[in-house]
Parts: C-alpha cells; structure tokens; sequence
C-alpha cells in the first residue's frame, strides 16, 4: 500500500526559512487551499495519506519530507541544516516507527531529505546549504549494508537537490542544470527546464502520474510528449515559501 505522510499546515508558515527568495506574502488561506488539493490529488492516485497535526513554533514543518529518509528497509530521521528545523523530526520519527527500523544523522551532519533523490538501489544526495559532508557519510554508512550506493551532487543554485532534479522513471531524469551538477547523470536521458520554467524542475511521481506545478506548460508538454501521465496542481503560494511537490509528502510502501 501506498502511504504518505502530510502535515497539517499552520499559519506560521508566514514565518518560514528563506535561502534564496525574497519574503513576499503569502496568501494564507490559498496556501491552505492548495496543500489540500495537494492531498486530494494523492488520494486520487492511490495514496493514503496520514495528516500529522501542525506544530506550533515550526513554521516550516508543512514540509515533512526533509525530516526523513525512508527505503524499503529502514527509514532515516535526518538532522535539518536549518536550527529552527530540527524539533521537527521527532513526531515524524513516532509516525514511521510503525513501518520502518529507524537511523538517525547525528551532530555534526546534517541532512535534509529534499536533498536526496533515490533511483534503484543509487541515493544522488545533494551537497547544499542545508546538507553537508557528515551528513552524507552517515547516510552511507547507514545504507551500504541495504546495497545503496550514494552518490554527492552539488548543488550550487538552489535549496535542495530535488528543487532542480527529479526522476521521471524510463532512465530520464528532469533538470534544471543552472541550478545543480548535471554531470552526475551522464547515463540518463536528460529533460531540461528552460530559464524561463526554473522552478518546474521538482516533480513527483505517485502510481502512474507525474504531478507538475501548474503554470509551466512548455515542460508539461515535454512530459506529455515523453508518454508520461502528466497532472498539474497549483502550488504558487506555497512556492512562496521555497515548497516543491516532493517537499509535502513521505511517500513510501507499507
């Protein structure tokens, strides 16, 4: 069965981390409205999803997946770079308790999971401002025994890896290569987003659908013409906030 795991999004999302945006305001009750349509559409391609509620004082907390790493055979509990992030991980440790053996990235590592993107049996871990060194070399050690092979990207352009790479299965990989090391992918077949779509770069893929921020028809069509099942769903106010689609869900089988 499919599970994802969501959390309740609060009004303190107003308050969140910037790295790279500039603070705009957000309309709240829009964010609101597309997080939900976000679970909805989950739902819709197969998805249970398991709300966790909000928690008060992390502004930031909307954005579960970067607490954790989940694989078939354990799931690890990161340590975020953001300091205001790392009481996150605790209630998102209890919840996949339930399915997983459990690991946890310890100080000095950090690792946040918007930074990995895992294809088979590789994790493509990106290098960024909120994942270093020692969190990568933990997760190694934590995942060699289960036949992973990680492998540093750096990422010199944006949050995280998957803001600027995802994989859309049949060896291609989607990228925004302004914004990530390419190079590492020398064996795909490489979709790139145009300037002019940056942001269009995060993708998720649930069942047989390819879930893609609305607002960039160019890398819709490209998609569509690769045979893919493509859905669009509005995330500008939680873009607002440097949110992805991967960024809002733990997506794993249970």
């Amino acid at each position: 069965m499919l599970t994802a795991i969501t959390r309740a999004l609060s009004a303190e999302i107003l308050q969140c981390e910037l790295t790279y945006l500039t603070r705009e305001p957000i309309d709240l009750a829009l964010a609101v409205q597309q997080h939900r349509d976000y679970q909805t559409a989950l739902r819709e391609c197969g998805a249970t999803v398991i709300e966790l509620p909000a928690l008060p004082g992390m502004p930031d907390a909307v954005f579960v997946e970067d607490t954790a790493v989940v694989l078939d055979e354990i799931a690890i509990i990161t340590r975020p770079g953001a300091l205001s992030r790392q009481a996150e991980t605790a209630s998102v440790a209890e919840a996949l308790a339930v399915y997983r053996p459990l690991q946890f990235i310890r100080e000095p590592g950090t690792l946040e999971g918007g930074d990995v993107l895992r294809v088979g049996r590789t994790l493509y871990v990106g290098l960024s401002t909120r994942t270093n060194q020692e969190g990568i070399a933990q997760l190694r050690a934590f995942t060699a025994p289960h036949g992973y092979d990680v492998q540093p990207v750096a990422v010199p352009g944006c949050l995280h890896l998957k803001t600027a790479a995802t994989y859309l299965g049949q060896q291609t990989m989607l990228a925004n290569c302004a914004w990530v090391d390419c190079a590492a992918w020398k064996e795909f077949r490489l979709a790139h987003v145009s300037e002019a779509e940056a942001w269009a770069a995060n993708t998720l893929t649930v069942g047989e659908t390819v879930l893609l921020a609305a607002g960039f028809p160019a890398t819709e069509q490209q998609l569509t013409a690769l045979g893919l099942n493509v859905r669009t769903l509005a995330l500008s106010e939680l873009r607002k906030a440097e949110a992805g689609l991967t960024c809002l869900s733990l997506l794993f089988e249970s």
